[in-house]
């Protein structure tokens, strides 16, 4: 496959801040198919877009190369933080399931279909699970900023309570259920199910507890956290920076043009990711 060529971006559309990388609520599905409107779009007339019928979104999605960093063989390393977490057996049992299903993603087709983006002198391959940790200790109460994950993360990389990160780390923090999670003013449950980020060159994922259904989306917990968690595995690894790997400046991520779309890879459900070459997602 002929790799594209690595081009720098020649300005910034956004803030660091303002780049998509959120999973969003869930919302029912509107009445008609993608496919129905599609077919709406293209037939042709003009059409009156408030006349509160369902109209089709745009089918200009397409990721570009922004030049900077992609996770190539992702590390992952699970922190559950909370005073809940490993209390009871149920809670155990959703940590050693989480902790099966990344052994098993990081090494399927799911980051199989990522080779797609690779570039010049980065190439996306399979990835391992490096291991966990049960964090209890300065835990938080009510709510949680993004920044006050970053600097405890930070804390935890210097005081070695957690590996070092290298080029290829990817942290995902897992918080107790009824923690909000809060990030650029928004709040999980009522903008999105989670989110990756970066602190320098440390990379990580953050994931509420779903209890809404804005973020179970009809499914079991174990169900919405693995579909949000691929989510937020495929967009930190194609843009581990925010808006410096692959994106679209209208749509967000790989992982946000199809968001709440799954399929199942070595028996999880994932969610589907956006793919360039097959112009949807897969």
């Amino acid at each position: 496959m002929k790799k594209p060529a690595k081009t720098a971006a020649k300005f910034k559309t956004f803030k660091s801040s303002e780049y998509v990388r959120v999973v969003p609520l869930h919302h029912p599905k509107p009445a008609w198919s993608i496919d129905e409107l599609a077919q709406a779009r293209q037939g042709g007339a003009d059409q009156d877009l408030f006349d509160g019928q369902p109209h089709a979104a745009p089918t200009g999605a397409h990721l570009t190369y922004q030049g900077g960093p992609l996770i190539q063989s992702v590390q992952i390393f699970t922190i559950f933080w909370g005073k809940l977490w490993g209390t009871t057996p149920s809670s155990q049992q959703m940590m050693d399931n989480l902790n099966k299903f990344f052994t098993a993603i990081v090494a399927s087709p799911l980051i199989d279909q990522l080779a797609e983006y690779n570039v010049a002198g980065q190439s996306i391959g399979a990835g391992s699970f490096v291991g966990t940790k049960l964090i209890s200790a300065n835990a938080p109460a009510g709510s949680v900023t993004d920044s006050a994950i970053q600097a405890q993360l930070l804390k935890w990389i210097k005081a070695k309570t957690v590996p070092k990160n290298t080029k290829n780390t990817l942290y995902f923090i897992y918080l107790d259920p009824g923690i909000v999670s809060i990030m650029g003013g928004a709040k999980s449950c009522q903008s999105y199910c989670g989110y990756h980020n970066s602190a320098g060159q440390v990379y990580y994922a953050v994931m509420p507890y779903p209890t809404c259904n804005g973020c179970l989306g009809g499914a079991q917990a174990f169900d919405a956290l693995t579909g949000t968690s691929s989510h937020e595995l495929c967009e930190a690894i194609t843009d581990p920076v925010p808006g410096s790997g692959w994106y679209d400046n209208t749509n967000g991520e790989i992982g946000d043009i199809c968001a709440w779309n799954f399929k199942q890879v070595a028996g999880y459900t994932v969610q589907l990711e956006w793919s360039n070459q097959q112009n949807k997602c897969a």
